[in-house]
C-alpha cells in the first residue's frame, strides 16, 4: 500500500482509487438541530406554533377578509328568550361567522380569538423575556461570584420562592393597575387604549417578577458545576480574566437549559394568564384574551359547549405544543440522551 509520502502530487484519479466520502465534524448546535429535524413530533409542534404566530400577527387582515371584528355585536343572531344563546347549531356557526358567535353580546368568536391571541402572546412573550433575562443574570452572577455575594443572592432567591405567588398577585393587581394607569395618563390616550395597556402591563410585570427565581436557581447550579470543569480550569491557568470566562466559557454552555426553560415557561405564562382571568385579574371589556374568553364561556358550558371547547382546544394545542417542543429540545441538547 502506498504511503502518503509516496503519493506526491498524484491525484486520486491518477491512482485509480475510488473517492471516499468526506467526514465533516458537527458542533453541538448542529447536531441538536439535526436531531430536531429528524423528530416528527418536534417538527409538527414547530409548524403549529409558527402557524399560530403568523395568524396572530395577521389578525387584523384576517378579520377584514371575513368582514368581522371583535367588538361589533350581532344581537339579531342571539335568541331573545332570555337565554342569549346563539341561533343555530354549533354556536351559530355559518359562512359569515365560521366559529360561531359569542352568547349574550353576539360578537364573532373567531375575531375574538384572533384579537385575544395577540394579547395573550404579547403578554407571554414579554413576561417570559423579562423573567428569563432576570433569571440568567442573577443566576450567573450568583454562581460566578460565589462567596458572600452568592450567599446573599441565594437567600434572596429563596425568599422570592417562599412567597405565596397567587395571593400576592391578587393583592397587588389593583394597586399596580392604578399606578400604571396614572403613568400612562400622561400620554393622553383614550380610555379604551389606556385601560388596555394598563392591564397588559400589569399582567406582564406580575407574571415576570414571580417567574425568574426558578430559572435563577437552575442557572446558579449549572454555573457552579461548570466552574469545576476542566476547560474552565484550563482557561484560568492560561490567565483568562473573569469577564472572558463568563462570556466565553460559561454562557455558551448555558444555552441548553435556557432554551428548554423558555419553551416550558412560555406556555406556563399563557396558562397562568387564563387562570388569573378566571379570578378577575385580566384585561377588561371590550378587550379580549384567551383567558378572558375561556372564563366567560364557563357560564355557557352546558347550553353552548362549542363556545367553551373551541378556545379551550386552542389553548391546549399551544401549551401542549410548547411542552412537547421543550421535551424534544431537552433530549436534543443532552449528549447523554438515548438517540435510538
Amino acid at each position: 500500500m502506498a504511503t502518503l509520502e509516496s503519493l506526491g502530487n498524484e491525484t486520486i484519479d491518477d491512482l485509480g482509487l475510488e473517492e471516499q466520502e468526506v467526514i465533516v465534524g458537527r458542533s453541538l448546535r448542529q447536531m441538536a438541530w439535526l436531531r430536531i429535524k429528524r423528530d416528527w413530533v418536534a417538527r409538527t409542534c414547530m409548524f403549529l406554533l409558527l402557524l399560530i404566530l403568523v395568524v396572530a400577527l395577521l389578525a387584523g387582515p384576517i378579520c377584514a377578509f371575513f368582514g368581522v371584528d371583535p367588538v361589533t355585536g350581532h344581537i339579531e343572531l342571539v335568541q331573545q328568550d332570555g337565554s342569549s344563546l346563539p341561533i343555530g347549531p354549533w354556536g351559530g356557526a355559518s359562512w359569515a361567522h365560521p366559529l360561531g358567535i359569542e352568547p349574550g353580546y353576539g360578537r364573532d368568536l373567531m375575531a375574538r380569538l384572533l384579537a385575544g391571541s395577540r394579547t395573550s402572546l404579547l403578554i407571554a412573550t414579554v413576561a417570559t423575556t423579562i423573567s428569563i433575562s432576570m433569571g440568567v443574570v442573577i443566576g450567573v452572577f450568583a454562581g460566578n461570584l460565589r462567596g458572600r455575594a452568592d450567599a446573599i443572592m441565594s437567600r434572596f432567591i429563596d425568599l422570592m420562592l417562599a412567597f405565596p405567588v397567587l395571593l400576592l398577585i391578587l393583592a397587588m393587581s389593583p394597586i399596580l393597575t392604578e399606578r400604571v394607569t396614572n403613568f400612562y395618563a400622561q400620554f393622553h390616550w383614550d380610555n379604551d387604549t389606556l385601560n388596555h395597556w394598563a392591564n397588559v402591563t400589569m399582567l406582564i410585570l406580575l407574571l415576570s417578577v414571580f417567574s425568574w427565581p426558578y430559572l435563577a436557581r437552575i442557572i446558579r447550579g449549572q454555573v457552579l458545576s461548570l466552574r469545576e470543569r476542566e476547560f474552565v480550569e484550563a482557561a484560568i491557568s492560561l490567565g483568562a480574566t473573569n469577564r472572558s470566562i463568563l462570556f466565553k466559557e460559561l454562557l455558551p454552555n448555558l444555552w441548553g437549559p435556557i432554551i428548554v426553560f423558555t419553551t416550558l415557561s412560555f406556555p406556563g405564562v399563557i396558562a397562568a394568564e387564563a387562570g388569573l382571568a378566571y379570578l378577575g385579574v385580566s384585561v377588561q371589556e371590550p378587550d379580549s384574551s384567551w383567558g378572558k374568553i375561556l372564563t366567560y364561556s364557563i357560564g355557557y358550558f352546558v347550553q353552548d359547549p362549542a363556545y367553551f371547547f373551541i378556545p379551550l382546544g386552542l389553548l391546549v394545542v399551544v401549551v401542549l405544543s410548547f411542552n412537547l417542543l421543550g421535551d424534544a429540545l431537552r433530549d436534543a441538547l443532552d449528549p447523554r440522551a438515548n438517540r435510538s
